[in-house]
């Protein structure tokens, strides 16, 4: 499972609309002291201010987003009182709001081949098939990746995969924010510039970071870590163009590994399946950057390169936490927990995508701010809820096909449930903006968890109990909402 593959484009604030300033009317030729105060108040200023900003006061959700954007463009009390009979610019915004009738716009359509939040469920539970099969290539590679001994009471050869895995976690998810900003920009090109450049990048970082930790008898096991970290970046490049159904076919040959998990199977088919699964992600990637790159206006300065830090942090202490589920007493615990949450996030994508279409709607029909905070945080309840279902389903689901999975026990299975809480909500957060308090509370729990294991569940329940607060906090104001 790669963190890498899950950003969505960052959703940007349209520009607020200039306020205009009230004309003073030219006195008539036959103007005379009956025809109004020489000030220059209008028959009825308000109703012209109201008309003039219909737009914006119809979408705004409370009377001090209009407050806000009266004194924005310098409306003064003194300029107010004098024009409108108001005391101040919340006064006037509260005329304003009671005046216009709530009318806030449909969610933009997606434009083709751009990412975006109205996915179905089919589509993200393929995105979720994608994201586990490559968990067939360890079965196959398996018995090969053996080696003299393994260290801090890891298997043989874990070290140099977990150490390209999370490199490649960390890279790729920067990777993608960068070029997901640009496909949010309208510049398909530039996003395939930024992922020929950075894909290829991040693929060498986790080979040379595999290697690296390679100790004696490790070589095949980093090996295997350097063809992890080419798929990897193969893979972000299709998921993050939209070519799922073309990974899903790169993919097919791990299929193989079916008759692996009861039969054993000559060593060489165990090394040819996921090379040519491997070769096949890489030519079909390498074919879909190669018109992108070939238009677009070259020499534009672009998103900074320091937004997508955060993304790579969130990546890092998720990726963390996710190791830590499959490190369990034995091969087959550790094995039922990672296939369980890497196929729950399909089902998390599409709740994600209910969550937001959910708070847009009643973005639409409720009139208040309070009754949109109880209905946010019913949705909230709702989808997470939804989701630890899924995740809870799959983790049987996965006790029971999985060859010699037993039965998780009660803690192991409480602690399973609070990283997919803290997966969920982490990336909930990621796709509203607030990457940065997502990332910081992943990283102190997957620093906690990794310095004091028995820690764990603890860790992690309070990461989810925090993420949860944070998501309340920011996903019941209605401007976090906005289309």
């Amino acid at each position: 499972m790669s963190g890498s593959l899950w950003l969505k484009p960052p959703t940007t604030t349209p520009a607020l609309p200039a306020v205009p300033r009230p004309r003073t009317p030219e006195p008539g030729p036959g103007a005379g002291a009956g025809t109004g105060p020489a000030t220059g108040i209008a028959d009825d200023p308000l109703d012209e201010l109201a008309v003039r900003l219909d737009a914006f006061v119809a979408a705004a959700v409370h009377p001090d987003e209009i407050a806000a954007l009266l004194e924005s463009d310098g409306m003064t009390d003194d300029h107010i009182r004098l024009t409108y009979g108001r005391n101040d610019s919340f006064a006037l915004a509260e005329d304003l709001y009671a005046r216009v009738r709530r009318r806030h716009p449909d969610p933009p359509r997606k434009a083709p081949g751009a990412p975006g939040w109205a996915e179905g469920l089919g589509g993200c539970l393929l995105r979720g098939l994608v994201f586990a099969l490559p968990g067939l290539a360890y079965v196959l590679a398996g018995p090969l990746l053996a080696g003299a001994h393994g260290r801090y009471g890891l298997p043989a050869g874990t070290v140099p995969l977990l150490a390209g895995a999370v490199t490649g976690w960390v890279w790729n998810q920067a990777l993608s924010h960068r070029a997901y900003t640009w496909l949010g920009l309208g510049d398909r090109p530039a996003a395939a510039r930024a992922l020929l450049t950075g894909a290829p990048a991040g693929a060498l970082a986790g080979t040379a970071v595999a290697l690296a930790a390679a100790r004696d008898g490790e070589l095949p096991a980093a090996v295997f870590a350097a063809g992890q970290s080419l798929y990897l970046a193969a893979a972000t490049v299709l998921l993050v163009l939209g070519r799922e159904r073309a990974l899903l076919v790169a993919l097919l040959p791990l299929l193989g590994a079916l008759p692996a998990l009861r039969w054993d199977l000559p060593d060489p088919l165990r090394a040819a399946l996921p090379a040519v699964s491997l070769a096949a992600a890489c030519l079909i990637a390498a074919r879909a950057l190669r018109p992108g790159t070939a238009r677009g206006a070259a020499g534009r300065g672009g998103p900074p390169l320091a937004a997508s830090v955060p993304y790579g942090l969130f990546g890092l202490g998720s990726g963390v936490l996710v190791l830590h589920a499959g490190l369990g007493d034995s091969l087959a615990t550790g094995t039922g927990a990672v296939i369980a949450l890497t196929l729950s996030m399909g089902p998390a994508e599409w709740l994600l995508h209910r969550f937001r279409g959910g708070s847009l709607a009643r973005l639409r029909t409720l009139t208040t701010a309070r009754a949109f905070r109880r209905a946010v945080t019913g949705t909230l309840v709702l989808c997470l809820g939804g989701y630890l279902t899924a995740l809870l389903a799959l983790t049987l689901a996965a006790t029971l096909l999985w060859p010699g999975t037993p039965w998780p026990d009660p803690d192991r299975l409480l602690a399973l449930l609070l990283i997919g809480a803290v997966l969920w909500l982490g990336l909930l957060l990621q796709a509203f903006g607030a990457v940065l308090g997502a990332a910081a509370v992943c990283l102190l729990a997957a620093a906690a968890q990794t310095l004091e294991p028995a820690a764990g569940p603890l860790a992690a329940g309070g990461a989810a109990a925090v993420l949860a607060v944070l998501s309340h906090v920011l996903l019941v104001r209605p401007t976090a909402h906005r289309p």
